[in-house]
């Protein structure tokens, strides 16, 4: 007998830990920047508190500070990790490396398309605004129909976890983001084959300094 949780994919959607890049606020896009040692702690830290959830599948981004950040997930509660191109940040092009104030003082008018968020507008050698999200929302809705009745994760990068966002919300790409992703972050969402729907967002309880793990209740958060 078919039951509505049967139905139901449970996602924990997760941002890479920090990278030097990061701290620079460096266009990092499809350059392997691998983590810094915040980022490799903040990706421990995520992994325990994430003990417990009944965990099934790990998918992750094949750029390595998302891959990095799922292998500690995986390490933590015992599951695989499966890479997935499809979950890699936006190609940025031309524009990788690069400062936001660096690309306006070189290609003032890419930047203003970029900051209006055209989404017709790809950086050359890039990827356009709106195909960028169609691949990132293709790309979960394959993996959490392919899970229904079952929790995984999925770990990948802002841009990424922006199309989700947008996705379960309705909002469209073009509106400016108000809502915050931050590095090593925990979402939740839920799939039907309706589609997204969000549960909780930006989640770092996990990283405030004044909160230790408890590993005699599962890896679950308590205040120190």
């Amino acid at each position: 007998m078919v039951t509505m949780s049967d139905q139901v994919t449970r996602l924990l959607v997760i941002r890479h830990g920090e990278t030097p890049w990061n701290t620079e606020t460096r266009v990092q896009g499809h350059i392997d920047i691998p983590l810094n040692d915040k980022g490799k702690w903040q990706a421990a830290r995520m992994g325990r508190a994430l003990v417990g959830e009944g965990i099934d599948a790990i998918y992750s981004s094949d750029l390595q500070r998302a891959h990095h950040t799922a292998n500690a997930l995986g390490q933590a509660v015992g599951v695989p990790v499966q890479l997935d191109a499809r979950l890699r940040e936006r190609h940025f092009g031309r524009l990788e490396g690069m400062t936001p104030d660096e690309v306006t003082a070189q290609w003032p008018e890419e930047a203003a398309r970029w900051r209006q968020r055209d989404p017709s507008y790809g950086p050359q050698g890039g990827e356009p605004l709106q195909l960028f999200h169609d691949r990132c929302v293709e790309a979960i809705t394959h993996l959490a129909s392919q899970h229904l009745g079952q929790t995984i994760a999925v770990v990948a990068h802002g841009g990424v976890l922006d199309c989700f966002y947008r996705e379960a919300n309705g909002v469209p790409v073009e509106v400016p983001r108000s809502w915050t992703i931050g590095n090593a972050s925990i979402n939740r969402l839920l799939y039907t084959p309706q589609g997204l729907r969000m549960l909780a967002w930006a989640d770092t309880r996990h990283l405030e300094d004044d909160l230790i793990l408890d590993e005699a209740t599962d890896g679950q958060l308590a205040r120190a």
